[in-house]
């Protein structure tokens, strides 16, 4: 018996599990970053900047456009579909060119409308890189600040809410996984929401560059054409117009550096949030914190018991990928040789792959988080169980009182030590031996009655700061 081909069904069968399993969480971004969107975005700087030129009259002899002429025009972009696509794969078959295939496909359209007299100003004094360069900048754009961007507000917006609401549960923290001065959960996570907070402002700062200036970046048609015309001041203009920095200074392609410092901008996002998803799993695994069941779902195929951190784990692996391929990307558009060549046509096509396991990654996160609830218990427990952390309270205190002239408070480290590296010290045994030490009596009260639970110092005022900076700062504020 012969197998199927799963390749040659139809409907087509997805290769990536972005467009297959995972195909709801990266949807969004297919608006921005596929092919077809790259194509949509071709025609609409097509369209713009052969409506600029003819706005401007930038070649004598030609002439405006009439209003119901730009708007037939535009409908090509705000109506662009199956068969816009299948048009364009028409044109792309004889010329084996995407961006010549653009260009055929308004010359089409002009014709439809009556304004062929203007066909030859479609992709006047362009390169391809021109047109691509301004598209991909455009979705890219449009990507980071519609999709991404809201997506990772929303994940430090749940860690700020957990981050208030737990500002003051107090929990042993682990420095090099032995117990270490006692924090606040909510300080922890509100750590978390500074650091990814940070990224995230620079990530909302980045600047879009984009040129339109010719086959290798001097203006030599523009000149030769149309001497008369100030070629750089009109470039700059449209480049403005459709929202974007002006580059004024590059070979034939834009330089992609912008785009370098934005995909190592969102790797650093991604690696912050892994540190979270790690910890997070380490924190289940410790007990701190309880899975909520999802009522149906199955934790593990043979142990009915068990309810994985699968969202956490899920994000972890994505944001592995995601990190690489940004990291490729960052390393890969940096370089052409001489004025041009073809790396960044094929890299750049895996924008929306490494963008699309960053957002299925914070999606997971933010879905991982909502099923938490934190152990107090476990917390109490591990907090009663480790009373030599208050080693380092009693020491500093020690440590200040020899400084006022304290007798017997010297080498004060050295005591506790002493007293307390490598075993346990239980509650009695260490204020029996605060009440040996000989301090002052404000200071040894104030020790008897400090416990690991309230050894917190400023974490819950932490905390709630990083919350109210967050919440301050977030663009909907």
């Amino acid at each position: 018996m012969t197998r199927v081909t799963l390749a040659q069904l139809d409907p087509e069968i997805a290769l990536g599990p972005l467009d297959g399993r995972y195909r709801r969480d990266a949807a969004p971004l297919v608006d921005y970053l596929s092919e077809a969107a790259l194509n949509r975005e071709r025609i609409h700087v097509e369209v713009e900047w052969f409506i600029h030129l003819a706005e401007h009259t930038v070649v004598p002899g030609t002439r405006r456009l009439i209003d119901d002429e730009k708007e037939q025009l535009r409908s090509i972009v705000e109506g662009f579909d199956h068969e816009t696509i299948a048009e364009l794969a028409t044109f792309e078959a004889v010329t084996v060119h995407d961006v010549k295939a653009v260009e055929y496909t308004i010359k089409e359209a002009l014709s439809h409308i009556g304004a062929d007299d203007l066909a030859e100003l479609v992709h006047f004094c362009c390169t391809s890189e021109d047109i691509n360069n301004l598209s991909y900048a455009l979705n890219i754009k449009g990507a980071v600040e519609d999709v991404w961007l809201p997506r990772a507000a929303a994940l430090i917006d749940a860690l700020a809410d957990m981050a208030a609401d737990l500002a003051e549960v107090p929990m042993l923290s682990h420095t090099h996984g032995q117990p270490a001065t006692p924090t606040t959960v909510g300080k922890e996570l509100a750590v978390s929401v500074h650091r990814l907070r940070r990224q995230y402002e620079r990530i909302a700062r980045t600047e879009f560059l984009a040129k339109i200036n010719g086959a290798t970046g001097t203006y030599a048609a523009h000149t030769v054409t149309v001497p008369e015309a100030d070629w750089p001041a009109l470039s700059r203009e449209f480049v403005e117009k459709l929202g974007l920095t002006f580059n004024p200074l590059t070979t034939q392609i834009e330089s992609h550096d912008w785009q370098a410092e934005l995909y190592s901008d969102l790797a650093r996002f991604n690696r912050i949030a892994h540190n979270l998803a790690t910890d997070m799993w380490t924190y289940i695994s410790m007990g701190y914190f309880k899975q909520i069941p999802v009522e149906g779902a199955t934790g593990s195929s043979t142990m009915p018991h068990k309810v994985n951190p699968i969202r956490f784990e899920n994000a972890e692996a994505n944001l592995e990928v995601s990190c690489s391929l940004l990291d490729t990307l960052a390393a890969t558009l940096t370089t052409s040789r001489l004025q041009r060549d073809l790396t960044d046509s094929t890299t750049q096509r895996n924008i929306g792959v490494a963008m699309g396991h960053s957002l299925l990654a914070i999606n997971n996160l933010i879905k991982g988080l909502e099923k938490l609830a934190v152990n107090t218990e476990a917390l109490d427990r591990d907090l009663d169980a480790n009373w030599e952390v208050l080693a380092e309270a009693i020491q500093s205190v020690m440590r200040a009182a020899y400084l006022k002239g304290v007798p017997g408070m010297d080498n004060p480290y050295e005591t506790l030590k002493d007293l307390t590296r490598g075993h346990r010290v239980d509650q009695a045994e260490l204020q029996e031996f605060v009440r040996g030490l000989g301090l002052p009596d404000e200071d040894a009260e104030r020790l008897a009655n400090l416990s690991p639970a309230t050894y917190t110092g400023l974490a819950s005022e932490l905390a709630r700061e990083e919350v109210a900076a967050w919440r301050a700062s977030r663009p909907e504020a």
